[in-house]
Formats: C-alpha cells, sequence, structure tokens
C-alpha cells in the first residue's frame, strides 16, 4: 500500500490537517506526561488510570488520522475535522463554563481549530481551485 499524497492544494490541506492530528496523538499516545505537564497537570497527582486514558486519547486521534491520510477520501476528512471541531468546541465551552481562559487555552483551542477546520474546509468545499 502506498501513501498517497494529492497534487491539488485543497486536499494538500486537509492532508497536512490529517498529519498535524496524527503528530498530537501520536505525541499524546508516546509521551503522556510531558503531554500532561503541556496540558497544565500536576504531574504528581496523575494516576496510572490517567496515563492510560491519556494514551487511549492520543490512540483516537492517530487512529482517526491515519485512517484520513492512508485512505484519502472525503468521508475519513469529514470525520477527522468532525472529531476536531467537536474537541475544540469542548476547549470553547470550557473556556466559558470552567472559567478556564488562559493563554495555553487559546492557543490549543486555536491549533484544534485549524487541525480541525483544514478538512473540514476541503470536503465541504470552501477552498477553490
Amino acid at each position: 500500500m502506498e501513501l498517497y499524497f494529492p497534487s491539488e492544494l485543497p486536499e494538500q490541506l486537509a492532508f497536512f490537517g490529517a498529519a498535524a492530528a496524527a503528530l498530537i496523538g501520536l505525541f499524546l499516545f508516546l509521551l503522556p506526561q510531558t503531554a500532561l505537564k503541556l496540558g497544565g497537570f500536576m504531574v504528581g497527582e496523575v494516576t496510572p488510570d490517567g496515563y492510560a486514558a491519556t494514551r487511549a486519547s492520543g490512540g483516537l486521534y492517530l487512529g482517526l488520522a491515519l485512517a484520513a491520510l492512508l485512505l484519502a477520501q472525503d468521508w475519513t476528512y469529514l470525520a477527522l475535522g468532525a472529531a476536531m471541531a467537536m474537541a475544540a468546541i469542548g476547549r470553547l465551552l470550557s473556556a466559558l463554563l470552567d472559567r478556564a481562559v488562559t493563554p495555553r487555552n487559546i492557543v490549543l483551542a486555536l491549533l484544534q481549530v485549524v487541525v480541525g477546520g483544514l478538512p473540514l474546509a476541503y470536503v465541504l468545499g470552501y477552498f477553490a481551485v
């Protein structure tokens, strides 16, 4: 099986969004302690179950992104974009309800919007060729 790299810019942007999501997932999957520290957790308070949950979340990001990269179908890009968009909505909702408006949350929300927005914009036709 070959890795398909798109020839048109709109699909390339979706591909790069999926690649970024895969890298984020790989980071969460392989380095949960570092990921939790960057996320604002105090690592001394995290139980092994917390690390398992972090790795599982990373596996979800990684698996969905790899499916989009390997299959290169509109519906896989749509699934990835929708998942990342919902993650961004959850982060923004937390900012409002949990008073979590911090520079870290703003940067991570923007990252999720961009990573989810690229595949969604491609699938929904917002990139004109």
